[in-house]
């Protein structure tokens, strides 16, 4: 399992693979003139330090941000993104890396609304510095999974929903098919981005066939490996399964994968898979 202190792994290949999706997700939803809202239920802290003792224990940044930090050829859907991770960072130097919090809040639009929550007290308090003054956000110390029965459907009846659990319990892909059906129910015209580690392969089929049996459509599903199959010293992949992707999301989103596959892959190694899980 996954730790759930995500200092540990922040900046890494699978932040940069969600991050950079999500950019291009709330970029696609500011382009609309009607106000969104923006739930992330696992939010953590908000911005982490790459120089604290605990990232540095695994330094899995070194194979993910760090990989992008230098690169003069960086594409123009990777701009938002790297963007806000080098405002961050105004001095030039690699130091902080900005959550999915931090890079929600640099691309709403003042009219938009961002509701986090986050249910470890000690990641909530630093959500709440990195958050403070802002207006139209709200943080809130609770588990994710509530979140989605608190707050949809949001009042602007449009919006995203990010859903990045840790993956630190057992049975997380069947709790995560469940609040996913859940919320369908209540807010079916949402944007759900789902965030998920790639583990073993019966897993992901059984995970694949519980979404095709929800009676949920129109769910994308997005993957990137970056490592040798059969390496156990880190997490070789990863996916986001996107409900209710933006129009030509799928079409925006590979050329993006292809070229992070080749920034990130290890010994050269890695894939990426671009597909309707469900269509219409």
């Amino acid at each position: 399992m996954l730790s759930y202190r995500h200092l540990f792994h922040a900046g890494n290949f699978a932040d940069v693979f969600k991050h950079a999706l999500l950019a291009r997700l709330l970029v696609a939803l500011g382009g609309k003139g009607k106000p969104y809202c923006f739930l992330d239920t696992h939010a953590g802290t908000g911005r982490y330090d790459l120089g604290h003792e605990w990232a540095w224990k695994t330094r899995e940044f070194e194979n993910g941000i760090c990989r992008l930090w230098e690169r003069k050829d960086i594409p123009a859907a990777l701009a938002p993104y790297m963007k806000i991770v080098r405002a961050e960072n105004p001095k030039g130097r690699l130091r902080y890396y900005p959550g999915s919090p931090l890079i929600a809040l640099k691309l709403r639009r003042p009219g938009d609304r961002v509701v986090l929550t986050e249910l470890n007290k000690t990641d909530f308090a630093g959500l709440e510095t990195v958050i403070a003054r802002e207006r139209h956000v709200a943080a809130h110390c609770m588990d994710g999974y509530q979140a989605l029965k608190a707050f949809l459907p949001p009042r602007e009846k449009r919006g995203l929903v990010l859903l990045d659990s840790s993956f630190d319990r057992a049975r997380e892909f069947a709790r995560i098919v469940k609040a996913l059906k859940e919320a369908h129910q209540r807010w079916a015209t949402g944007t759900y981005a789902i965030w998920y580690p790639l583990m073993e392969p019966s897993a992901m089929r059984d995970f694949a066939r519980s979404v095709e049996k929800s009676s949920i459509r129109k769910v994308l599903r997005l993957e990137l490996t970056v490592g040798p199959v059969g390496d156990a010293r880190y997490m070789r992949g990863c996916g986001m399964l996107v409900v209710n992707p933006p129009w030509k999301f799928d079409a925006e989103a590979r050329p993006l994968l292809d070229w992070l596959q080749q920034a990130l892959a290890v010994e050269g190694k890695g894939s990426v898979k671009v597909d309707w899980l469900v269509t219409e």
